[in-house]
């Protein structure tokens, strides 16, 4: 398997499709363990991961399911994206979604087939290994990011051993029924979740690649020798 960072970097990305084979305890456990030790402020290590698979992840799911199929309202307890979608950053979002759907043959304007395809965020995409995120209430934002540390170790630990894997967001829209149906501690947030398996290698939302931005678009130097 690579082991090499770059190249962990360049071909990792979302995985939206698996097989259904399963993964073992002990490779999640290796895999939680490399997300912690991702670096923290003053090491506090914020965040949690509840891991779930067969019955116990069935069963999430089907409340999600329920939940999306009475339309019941989000109550998203922190905020994602901007209040206010910059123009810019609306076009990278729009250009994301658009090419998101193409690869899966989904038209613009094909309202029904792009809700069904969002929905599935809410089946872990029916991945073996379904994680639930979650923080301590108290945090402040700074170990938000600690926590986004831990998070991306976790995912180039997966890739370093075969698997998939992608972030869902999306799971914060339903936190309150996440956190009732898991009978969280009351002082835990739901924060996003992570879909986890074997890729599903011919599965064409897999081919999908968002861009990347060019390194002038981004970044600085100053005080270097040209």
């Amino acid at each position: 398997m690579p082991s090499d960072l770059n190249e962990l970097l360049r071909q990792r990305r979302s995985i939206r499709a698996f097989t259904q084979d399963p993964v073992d305890r002990h490779t999640v456990e290796r895999l939680c363990n490399a997300a912690r030790r991702a670096p923290s402020g003053a090491n506090l290590q914020p965040g949690q991961f509840h891991v779930l698979t067969g019955s116990a992840l069935t069963g999430l799911k089907t409340r999600l399911a329920q939940a999306v199929a009475d339309n019941t309202p989000i109550d998203l307890e922190y905020s994602y994206f901007p209040d206010v979608m910059p123009p810019e950053l609306k076009d990278r979002q729009r250009k994301a979604g658009f090419a998101l759907y193409e690869a899966l043959g989904i038209a613009r304007r094909d309202v029904t087939g792009r809700r069904d395809q969002f929905a599935k965020n809410y089946s872990f995409f029916d991945a073996p290994v379904g994680i639930v995120v979650t923080i301590n209430r108290d945090m402040g934002k700074g170990c938000f990011m600690d926590l986004g540390m831990a998070i991306m170790a976790f995912l180039l630990a997966a890739e370093d051993e075969g698997l998939g894997a992608s972030g869902i967001g999306a799971l914060a829209n339903y936190g309150s029924i996440v956190h009732d149906h898991l009978e969280l501690p009351q002082d835990e947030m739901v924060v996003c979740g992570i879909a986890l398996g074997v890729p599903e290698k011919d599965a064409k939302v897999n081919q999908f690649r968002t861009e990347r931005l060019p390194l002038d678009a981004f970044t600085t130097f100053r005080g270097f020798d040209d």
